[in-house]
């Protein structure tokens, strides 16, 4: 079970990532955020932003029309 979790369900870039941004600051290193998303655009968009930030994407998932993400932060 992660230490906080998202629901950025029904917004759209940029916003999952704003508020996944805002969330993870907030977060001590090695604690996990699980999001939810509607965004197809989530998929890379978190890639990227994990790629850019040093955290770690260790789970990216698809379960219908909602997208599923567990980011450590670093």
């Amino acid at each position: 079970m992660a230490d906080e979790t998202l629901d950025a369900k029904g917004l759209n870039c940029p916003m999952p990532i704003i508020k996944a941004r805002k969330i993870l600051k907030g977060m001590e290193a090695g604690q996990t955020l699980d999001i939810e998303a509607t965004d197809p655009g989530a998929v890379k968009d978190f890639d990227a932003f994990c790629e850019m930030t040093g955290h770690v994407l260790l789970h990216s998932g698809q379960d219908g029309d909602v997208y599923n993400f567990t980011i450590r932060r670093a």
